[in-house]
């Protein structure tokens, strides 16, 4: 019998939310906080384990997310981007890794269903990246195959992940997907509201 795939969703759960003025990551949505949301999202696809990225906050955060049995690792240097972050994930991910699905801490509309999507088309054409689209535009979360782990650690933090990308486009493999939230996340008040309206409406 064939072992189980191992893979795991990172949520990156280390930004300051200068733009959103407060913590988007804690911000109130249908009984939860925004992060609870994505990581639910996450484990709901199948993933075998969540690794969430702290940074700033990460007491509160980490407080948010104790119950749902979500690893952790800090990023100290998160204020260096995303990149930084994604990095630190892979350093602490575990070795038998296959596949890791990076996810935004801060899209709470993302469905499981796409996640699903994404790991399904990993595992049917094993090219090693699966990025999501939408009217003909990428969004996230993608999943990276663990062979680019020590790729990605060497990538330089203030470029970002799309080096990954642009070195490998043979490898790079797009879902059409029919929900716009892949391009969406949380970074102004008004994002919020119109979230908040979405959900209500």
């Amino acid at each position: 019998m064939d072992k189980p795939a191992v893979i795991w969703a990172i949520v990156l759960a280390a930004g300051e939310s200068r733009r959103m003025g407060t913590q988007k990551l804690l911000l109130p949505i249908e009984g939860a906080t925004v992060v609870e949301c994505v990581v639910n999202k996450a484990w709901q696809s199948g993933v075998s384990g969540v690794l969430a990225v702290l940074g700033a906050d990460r007491s509160k955060v980490r407080r948010a997310l104790r119950p749902l049995s979500v690893s952790f690792v800090v990023n100290k240097e998160f204020r260096r981007g995303m990149l930084s972050s994604i990095q630190a994930a892979f350093r602490v991910l575990p070795e038998d890794l296959q596949a890791a699905v990076v996810m935004l801490g801060d899209q709470p509309a993302i469905p499981a269903s796409i996640i699903r999507d994404l790991i399904q088309e990993y595992q049917a054409n094993p090219k090693g990246i699966v990025v999501p689209v939408h009217g003909g535009r990428r969004g996230h979360p993608i999943l990276i195959d663990g062979k680019f782990r020590p790729e990605i650690l060497q990538l330089d933090p203030l470029v970002g992940l799309r080096q990954l990308l642009w070195s490998h486009p043979e490898a790079v493999r797009e879902v059409a997907v029919d929900s716009p939230a892949i391009l969406k996340d949380l970074d102004h008040p008004e994002d919020y509201a119109a979230e908040i309206r979405a959900r209500s409406g």
